[in-house]
C-alpha cells in the first residue's frame, strides 16, 4: 500500500523500515482509518500509523519527520474530545509495550509509562490506600500519555490535584530527538550540556513574563480556575529552573512540543470510607450558594446537576421515584466525603449537613455510605452523558463542551447557557459539572450534515465563548484539552500578549510546526468548523455509537486487529461509500479486510457493551453479519442441529484419536505435525496444543451416582454442557476426572441428589450455532435444552445446575422459560453449596480467569470470593478480560487467543501452580498460555471442601 504514497512519505516509509518491520508500519486504507479516529466530532485520516516500542523507535521517527518535513501525532488511548490525537500525516501509535511502572516510598511516588491505563495505576496503588490525582471521567479507558499530555482532571481532581500539581517528573523527548529525564541530576545535566540555549530562552521568557504584572496576574487568575486552554503558561511563573519550566509546559501540551515517555506522580490518599448525598433544590441559583457554602468544608467532590439534566435519567430504572415530580427550575447537588476513619468520615458529613442548612432544599437522599445506595446515587450522575446519547437522532453526534466560571458567578453561567440553548435550539441539552471549581459540562447534539446546521453550531461556540471567556473570565476548556476544538479561541480567551507568548513557546521548542500541528496554536479562525466527522446511519444495533472508545480496553482483538469502536468506524465508511458509489475501489478493498479484521477476528464477546456509554454490543453486529455470509451453510447447520448427540459421538472420537496420537508422538512432534498441516489447509485444520483435552467418557444416567442419599434429599438437575459432556483434562493434569463427575461427586457431598436430564448427549443451548450467525439453529437448541429442563425439573420445581457460565448467558439472554430455576456454578454454590460444606484452605496461590460471561452476569466478585475461600492468595492477571478462545475460535483463529493472553505467563506469580474458571473451552487456552493446567473452579473446591459435620443431638 505505501507503493501509492506521496514521495516525502515514501521516502520517509523506506528510511524508518529499515530500523521498524513493516508490520507497524501501516499504510492500509482499513487500518489507517480505524486507528486514525479519535472521540472528538473530528474526522482525519493519516497516511501512516506507526507503532512504536521504544523510545529510541520515537527519535528516529522524528528525526526522520524533520527529514522530510512531515508532520507527526502521538496517540495514546484517542479518549480525547477536542481533536488533538488525529493527524492526516503520520500518527505514532504506543505498541505493546508502554505499560511498565515502579512504586515507591510505600506507594506515594509511582512512575508509568504512557501506555498504562488509569484505573490500572489506581489498582496497583490500592493496596497501599493511594491513587494518582488525575481521575477522569475515562479513567478505565485512557491512558497515562494522555491523561498527562492534556492534563485531565475530573469529579474529585480539582486544580490541586491534577498532572500539573502532583507531577514528580518524566521523561520526555522532545521535537529535535533530546531526551530529557528530569528526574535524575545525571539527567538534568546531560540536557542542560545538550540544550543549554534553549533552557536560556525558557529563563528569559519566565523573566519577561515574572517582569508585565498584568499578564502575571492574568496568568495567575486562570489558574486559580479549572483551565487546559492553551500551554501551561503559570510553568513561567511556578519554577525557576528552565528544566522544571520545561517539564511542566509539556502538562497540556497536547504533544505539541514533544513526547511524553514516562511520568512520575506524587499520589494522593484514597479514603478508606466514603458516603455520598443527592441533596434538591428548588433553583439552580440557591444550589450554587450551597455550593459557595460547602466549599469551605471538608468535601471530596461537588456535582451540580440542572433540571434537564435530572430530567433526561428520572425514568431509568433504580432513580428515585421523587425526581419525577420536582419543579422545572430544580437543581441538584451530588456530594461526597471521605475519611480514612469511619469516625472522621461522620464529622465530615456533619460538617457539610450543617453547611448546607441555611438553604431552602427539596425532599432529597441523605448521607449514605452503604455500597448499593452509594452506587445507584453515582449511577444517576454517571448516566447523563449516555442519557442524551441515546436519544440522539441517527446522523448527529454528541457534543460534551467544558468550561469553568469563577464560582461566585456559576449560577449566573449556568442560566445564561440555558438561555443559549433556547437561542439555538438545543433542546435536548443538559448541563452538569464539577460545582467546586465552577467547572461545567454541557452535552447537546448536532448533525454536522448541512451548512445551515454547521452555521447553527459555529454561531452557538462564538458566542460561548464570549460569555465564559469575555463576560466571565472563565476557561473555555477546563479538563478536555484545547485541541481543535478550541484553538481559534485560545487568544479570545487570554489576550494577545499571552497568546503570543505561547506561539513564541511553540516556535522554541518545535520551530519547525512539525508536532500536531493545528493544535492549540492555530491561525485559521474556521479550524474548529473544518474536518468535521460524520456518523451516518450504518445499523441500528450500532448507530448510537459516538466513537468514545471506552469499549477498547476489554477487547480481546485489540492486539491482534481491532476493536469494537473501530469496526463500527469503519461499518460505517463502508456502508456510506455503498451509497454513494464514488469510490468503488476503496469500497472493495475495505469489504474485503474487514472480513478478517471486523467479522473472523471478533471474540463476540460482549464485554463491549459493558463499558459502552450507551450500551452496544458491537458483536450483535458481527453475528448479524456472519449469518449473511453463512447463509448458504444453513443447510450443514441444519443436519448438525438434528444430529448434535451423533456429532457429540464424532468428537470424542477425534478427542481420542489425537490423544493416542500424542501419547505415541510426544508433544513437540505432535505440534509440529499439526502446525504443518494447519499451514498447507489454509487454516482447514485445528491447531493442537498440548492443553487439549482428553476424551471425557460418556454421562450415565444410572443412580449410583446418588448412593447414601435418601428419597428426602433436596434435588438438583445437573446439567454439563456439551464441551464438558466430550472434554475431558488435558493429558498429564494431575486430576484426570472428567468435570461431570466431579462435579456430581461434589454435589453428592453436599447432600443433594443429582438428576441428570434424558437424551443428555443430543442437548445444546445453541451458543455455537450463535456464534457461527445460525439463528435458527441456535433458538432451536435453545428450545430443546429448555423443554428437557422443564422435565427434569419437574417444571421447575427443583434448580438447574448449569457447569458452564456461557450456557447460562446464552439461556438467559434467549428468553428463559421463567418457571426454570437456571443457575451457573458461582451462584449455584454459593447459594445452595457453601452452607453444606466445610471449606479448609490450602496454602497456595490460585490465578482466576473470571471469563466474559461470568462479567456479563454480575458474577465476579463471587468467583473471586469464593477462590479466597478456598485458598490463602489469589491471583487475578491485570487487563486480561476475555481470553480470546470464543468457542472455538481458539482452534481455528489461535492467534486471537494468543492476543488476547499474551501477557498471562509472564504475569504468574512464580508459586502459582493452578488457575481456575468456569468454561471448559477458555480453559484450554489458559492452560496453553499460562504453561499451568486451569480447570473448573469445582475441582478446587471439591478438593478443599468435605460436608459440614451434623450438630450433635440433644
Amino acid at each position: 500500500m505505501h507503493d501509492s504514497l506521496p514521495a516525502a512519505y515514501q521516502g520517509f516509509y523506506h528510511d524508518v523500515s529499515q530500523t521498524i518491520e513493516p508490520a507497524r508500519l501501516i499504510t492500509d486504507p482499513l487500518r489507517t482509518l480505524a486507528f486514525g479516529t479519535d472521540a472528538s466530532f473530528y474526522r482525519l485520516i493519516p497516511r501512516i500509523v506507526v507503532e512504536a516500542e521504544s523510545e529510541a523507535e520515537i527519535q528516529l521517527l522524528l528525526e526522520q519527520a524533520h527529514r522530510y518535513q512531515l508532520p507527526v501525532t502521538f496517540r495514546a488511548a484517542g479518549t480525547s474530545l477536542s481533536g488533538q490525537a488525529i493527524s492526516d500525516s503520520i500518527l505514532i501509535r504506543l505498541g505493546r509495550g508502554w505499560q511498565n511502572h515502579r512504586i515507591e516510598q510505600e506507594g506515594h511516588l509511582i512512575h508509568l509509562q504512557p501506555g498504562v491505563i488509569g484505573a490500572q495505576a489506581n489498582a496497583w496503588l490500592a493496596p497501599f490506600g493511594r491513587k494518582i490525582g488525575p481521575d477522569p471521567a475515562s479513567i478505565n479507558s485512557c491512558k497515562i500519555g494522555g491523561i498527562a499530555a492534556n492534563n485531565a482532571s475530573g469529579m474529585c481532581c480539582g486544580t490541586a490535584h491534577n498532572s500539573y500539581h502532583t507531577l514528580a517528573g518524566m521523561r520526555l523527548i522532545l521535537a529535535d530527538g533530546t531526551l530529557l529525564d528530569s528526574r535524575s541530576e545525571l539527567g538534568r545535566d546531560a540536557f542542560r550540556q545538550q540544550q543549554g540555549p534553549l533552557l536560556a530562552a525558557l529563563a528569559q521568557l519566565a523573566r519577561e513574563t515574572a517582569a508585565q504584572p498584568e499578564l502575571a496576574e492574568r496568568i495567575r487568575h486562570k489558574y486559580r480556575l479549572k483551565n487546559t486552554t492553551g500551554y501551561s503558561l503559570n510553568a513561567l511563573l511556578d519554577f525557576d529552573d528552565p528544566i522544571d519550566i520545561l517539564q511542566h509546559l509539556m502538562i497540556g501540551s497536547e504533544g505539541t512540543l514533544g513526547c511524553i515517555t514516562e511520568v512520575s506522580y506524587h499520589t494522593v490518599p484514597e479514603p478508606a470510607h466514603k458516603a455520598s448525598s443527592l441533596v434538591l433544590f428548588p433553583t439552580v441559583e440557591v444550589a450554587c450558594q450551597a455550593v459557595a457554602a460547602v466549599k469551605a468544608t471538608p468535601v471530596s467532590a461537588v456535582e451540580l446537576m440542572d433540571r434537564r439534566a435530572l430530567a433526561s435519567v428520572e425514568d431509568k430504572p433504580g432513580m428515585p421515584p421523587f425526581i419525577a415530580q420536582l419543579g422545572a427550575e430544580a437543581a441538584a447537588l451530588l456530594i461526597e466525603a471521605g475519611a480514612e476513619t469511619a469516625a472522621l468520615l461522620q464529622e465530615q458529613i456533619e460538617a457539610i449537613t450543617q453547611a448546607l442548612s441555611p438553604f431552602e432544599q427539596l425532599p432529597s437522599i441523605a448521607f449514605t455510605s452503604d455500597p448499593e445506595q452509594y452506587a445507584q446515587l453515582w449511577a444517576i450522575r454517571k448516566g447523563l452523558f449516555p442519557a442524551v446519547g441515546a436519544v440522539r437522532e441517527t446522523g448527529t453526534t454528541v457534543i460534551i463542551e467544558d468550561v469553568a466560571f469563577p464560582v461566585e458567578h456559576l449560577a449566573e453561567g449556568v442560566r445564561k447557557l440555558e438561555a443559549l440553548f433556547v437561542k439555538y435550539h438545543y433542546n435536548e441539552a443538559i448541563i452538569f459539572g464539577h460545582a467546586l471549581e465552577g467547572n461545567l459540562h454541557f452535552v447537546f447534539t448536532q448533525d454536522f450534515s448541512t451548512s445551515e446546521e454547521v452555521s447553527r453550531y459555529s454561531g452557538f461556540m462564538d458566542e460561548v465563548a464570549q460569555l465564559v471567556a469575555v463576560e466571565y473570565g472563565g476557561s473555555l476548556k477546563a479538563e478536555h484539552g484545547t485541541g481543535r476544538n478550541m484553538a481559534p479561541y485560545v487568544e479570545l480567551e487570554w489576550g494577545s500578549d499571552a497568546y503570543r507568548l505561547m506561539q513564541r513557546l511553540k516556535q522554541l521548542l518545535d520551530p519547525a510546526g512539525l508536532l500536531n500541528p493545528g493544535v492549540i496554536i492555530n491561525d485559521n479562525p474556521h479550524a474548529h468548523l473544518e474536518d468535521l466527522k460524520q456518523l451516518p446511519a450504518a445499523n441500528e444495533l450500532i448507530d448510537k455509537c459516538i466513537e468514545c472508545g471506552f469499549c477498547e480496553a476489554v477487547c480481546p482483538s485489540a492486539q491482534l486487529s481491532i476493536t469494537p469502536r473501530q469496526r463500527i468506524v469503519l461499518w460505517r465508511e463502508i456502508q456510506h461509500l455503498q451509497r454513494e458509489g464514488s469510490d468503488p475501489q476503496r469500497l472493495a478493498q475495505l469489504q474485503k479486510d474487514y472480513q478478517y479484521f471486523g467479522i473472523d477476528s471478533c471474540a463476540v464477546d460482549g464485554l463491549c457493551s459493558l463499558r459502552c456509554p450507551v450500551g452496544i454490543n458491537t458483536g450483535e453486529l458481527t453475528l448479524q453479519l456472519r449469518q449473511q455470509r453463512n447463509q448458504k451453510h444453513e443447510g450443514k447447520a441444519q443436519w448438525l442441529a438434528d444430529h448434535f448427540a451423533g456429532a457429540s459421538r464424532v468428537t470424542r472420537t477425534t478427542l481420542k484419536v489425537a490423544d493416542t496420537t500424542h501419547g505415541l508422538l510426544g508433544s513437540q512432534l505432535m505440534g509440529k505435525i499439526t502446525g504443518a498441516a494447519r499451514k498447507l489447509s489454509g487454516g482447514a485444520v485445528q491447531q493442537w496444543t498440548p492443553s487439549m483435552p482428553t476424551a471425557a467418557p460418556a454421562l450415565s444416567r444410572q443412580p449410583e451416582y446418588n448412593r447414601g442419599l435418601g428419597n428426602d434429599a433436596p434435588r438438583v438437575v445437573y446439567l454439563p454442557s456439551c464441551a464438558s459432556q466430550v472434554m475431558g483434562p488435558a493429558r498429564g493434569e494431575s486430576d484426570s476426572t472428567p468435570l461431570t463427575q466431579k462435579t456430581i461427586a461434589l454435589l453428592n457431598k453436599a447432600g443433594f441428589y443429582v438428576v441428570i436430564p434424558e437424551q443428555l448427549s443430543s442437548l445444546c443451548c445453541g451458543q455455537p450455532f450463535a456464534s457461527k450467525g445460525m439463528p435458527a439453529q441456535a433458538n432451536q437448541k435453545l428450545d430443546e435444552w429448555q423443554q428437557a429442563m422443564l422435565k427434569a425439573s419437574d417444571n421447575g420445581a427443583y434448580p438447574i445446575y448449569c457447569d458452564t457460565s456461557p450456557c447460562v448467558l446464552r439461556a438467559k439472554n434467549g428468553a428463559l422459560d421463567p418457571r426454570l430455576q437456571l443457575f451457573e456454578p458461582l451462584a449455584f454454590i454459593d447459594q445452595y453449596l457453601l452452607p453444606r460444606l466445610q471449606i479448609d484452605p490450602v496454602d497456595e496461590t490460585i490465578a482466576v480467569h473470571i471469563t466474559c460471561s461470568t462479567q456479563r452476569l454480575g458474577h465476579s466478585a463471587l468467583l473471586t470470593g469464593l477462590v479466597k475461600r478456598c485458598a490463602r492468595r489469589v491471583f487475578v492477571p491485570e487487563e486480561i478480560t476475555c481470553c480470546g478462545f470464543a468457542g472455538d475460535k481458539g482452534f481455528s483463529l489461535p492467534e486471537l487467543n494468543a492476543a488476547a493472553l499474551g501477557s498471562l505467563r509472564q504475569q504468574l506469580p512464580g508459586d502459582c501452580r493452578e488457575g481456575v474458571s468456569t468454561s471448559r473451552t477458555c480453559e484450554i487456552g489458559l492452560s496453553h498460555h499460562s504453561g499451568i493446567p486451569y480447570h473448573s473452579v469445582v475441582y478446587l473446591l471439591d478438593r478443599v471442601s468435605r460436608p459440614l459435620a451434623a450438630e450433635p443431638s440433644r
